[in-house]
């Protein structure tokens, strides 16, 4: 974990940015001593939340394949 000062951080802002996605946080110190982490927000997304796609294919051609799989 790094510390930064706050002069640093603004210079360097769009590195800290990076540095604390990949490391999961930076610690932002000012000169009264106080302290601020900063830390990436992760997506919560499912491996299975997948865009869908258009087939343009009504309902009864889906039944239609469905009731010649089934019948395999």
């Amino acid at each position: 974990m790094n510390t930064y000062t706050y002069s640093e951080a603004r210079q360097k802002l769009a590195s800290l940015l990076d540095k604390a996605k990949k490391e999961g946080r930076v610690i932002i110190t000012r000169k009264d001593g106080s302290s601020f982490e900063l830390k990436a927000i992760s997506e919560n997304k499912s491996p299975l939340d997948v865009k869908g796609i258009n087939l343009n294919i009504n309902k009864e051609e889906i039944l239609e394949v469905l009731k010649e799989v089934r019948s395999r």
